[in-house]
């Protein structure tokens, strides 16, 4: 579908990409004009609708892609020798951290993400975000350890937990996040304030 934009130069599609996230984060869907998109990007208004046909699929293209070139980044970057669930948290975590260093326009715009509430591409987000978190789930910890745990739990159940109580304490840091810059989030103090609930959880589950 969107075959034609894909077969553009690496530099031209980060132009016209970091130029949308630039307008997307900062004025959310509704209000983001493609005129300040080709603006900035340096291409005609008739060139980016023939790249993605409307301001939506440019929104969503955009979600879905630099969602899965985040995970790639990781994927790469990932120890695959420690099969710790509890290292291979910490792991992924660390990595994002740097990732949206490296990255600030897609550190912006997925932040914009969770508030956008726009109904044109809410119900949108949301199935997207449920496709990707499932899958990239299945592709970082399919591999994990499971001799650590306690006999006689059910490790299907623990693994729940462990992944609720996770996932629900990178959302409450997002939280914070939409709040702040870039530059005023303070990676070690997240980490640390993570390993806290790390350890309660190996506690809880480990023998």
């Amino acid at each position: 579908m969107f075959s034609k934009f894909l077969n553009l130069d690496t530099e031209k599609q980060d132009r016209i990409m970091n130029a949308a996230m630039k307008e997307f984060a900062l004025k959310g869907y509704d209000r983001a004009s493609t005129n300040e998109i080709v603006k900035d990007a340096g291409i005609s208004k008739g060139l980016l609708f023939h790249y993605f046909g409307n301001k939506k699929q440019l929104f969503l293209f955009l979600y879905e892609h630099m969602t899965k070139i985040f995970l790639e980044r990781i994927l790469e970057k990932v120890n695959w020798d420690e099969k710790d669930i509890f290292f291979r948290y910490r792991q992924i975590a660390s990595l994002k951290l740097e990732l949206f260093k490296i990255y600030p326009e897609m550190f912006n715009f997925i932040k914009s993400i969770y508030t956008e509430a726009s109904s044109d591409v809410k119900s949108d987000l949301n199935r997207m975000g449920k496709e990707l978190f499932a899958s990239s789930f299945l592709k970082l910890f399919s591999d994990i350890d499971t001799s650590k745990f306690k006999q006689g739990i059910d490790i299907n159940k623990a693994i729940n937990v462990i992944n609720w109580t996770l996932e629900g304490f990178a959302y409450q840091q997002q939280e914070k996040a939409i709040k702040l810059n870039l530059e005023q989030i303070n990676n070690e103090e997240a980490l640390a304030e993570m390993d806290v609930y790390m350890e309660m959880l190996k506690h809880s589950f480990y023998e």
